[in-house]
Parts: C-alpha cells; sequence; structure tokens
C-alpha cells in the first residue's frame, strides 16, 4: 500500500481559485455553479495525492525541466509539482484551459 502526499496549495493557487469562484460566482451571477465547480476542482487536487505522477508533464520550458504536471478539471488546468524528497504534492496555477497559459507564463 502506498502512502498518500500532503497536497499543499501555492499562494497562487489559492488565488486563482479564489478568482475563478469569484468570476463565475459574480460575472456570470452563478454562485450555485461557482461552489461546484470550484468544489469539482478541490476534490480533484485532493487525490492528487494518492498518485501524484499519474497525469502527464506538460511540454515546455521551463516547466518540463521543473517537472510541471497538468490535470485537467472541467475547462479548467490544474499545475503540480511533486516532490519525492518531502513526499509532497505542490499546487501551483489553476488557469482556465481556453487561455494561451504559455504565453501568460
Amino acid at each position: 500500500m502506498t502512502k498518500d502526499y500532503p497536497v499543499i496549495y501555492s499562494a497562487a493557487a489559492k488565488d486563482d481559485l479564489r478568482s475563478i469562484y469569484r468570476y463565475i460566482a459574480y460575472e456570470l451571477a452563478e454562485p450555485g455553479i461557482a461552489k461546484k465547480q470550484v468544489d469539482r476542482i478541490r476534490n480533484k487536487i485532493r487525490k492528487l495525492g494518492s498518485f501524484p505522477a499519474k497525469h502527464p508533464s506538460v511540454d515546455w520550458e521551463p516547466w518540463l525541466s521543473m517537472g510541471m504536471h497538468r490535470v485537467p478539471v472541467d475547462n479548467y488546468l490544474i499545475f503540480y509539482l511533486v516532490n519525492e524528497e518531502l513526499q509532497q504534492v505542490i499546487v501551483t496555477r489553476i488557469f482556465y484551459g481556453g487561455r494561451d497559459i504559455e504565453k501568460e507564463l
């Protein structure tokens, strides 16, 4: 049986999650949908600790060299690192999948 890694959110990832909620709840005037979307993202993030290397790495630098992984949830992409030495998963960013993420970074 494998040990689950703790999952840690970066400050930027926490801000991303709040921004997603605010946009859907206030800009789109759908607070119920906003809560459900954020819940789906958080549930997927919680599962990352069980099999952290399950999802593919990104294919652009410098994130490829860092070992950055990505996992989709609906229209969003969660980016995370696996720190084998500390045995933890670090969620770095959460982006809307329709954005040009490489350009934004």
